[in-house]
């Protein structure tokens, strides 16, 4: 192998590192919005990166008391 395709191989390696990363923080940017909205945190978002819990997490935030819903309840009790 010379020189030229190694240099080759090692850009190619990097313009896809760059475009995969690229690529998971478009991905990502809508999860991170939606559990904002639901009054978490944005960076549980990177629960997602670790495999088991991960997948713990999705069930954690679809059934638990979101935080949101706490502060509409206070607001709600006020008002009326």
């Amino acid at each position: 192998m010379d020189d030229n395709s190694a240099a080759f191989g090692l850009l190619g390696g990097l313009v896809t590192l760059f475009f995969s990363l690229a690529i998971i923080l478009v991905l990502m940017w809508p999860y991170v919005r939606i559990i904002q909205k639901a009054g978490y945190s944005g960076w549980h978002v990177l629960w997602v990166f670790v495999p088991v819990v991960g997948f713990i997490m999705l069930f954690v935030f679809a059934f638990s008391r979101w935080p949101i819903e706490e502060r509409v309840e206070r607001l709600e009790s006020k008002i009326f």
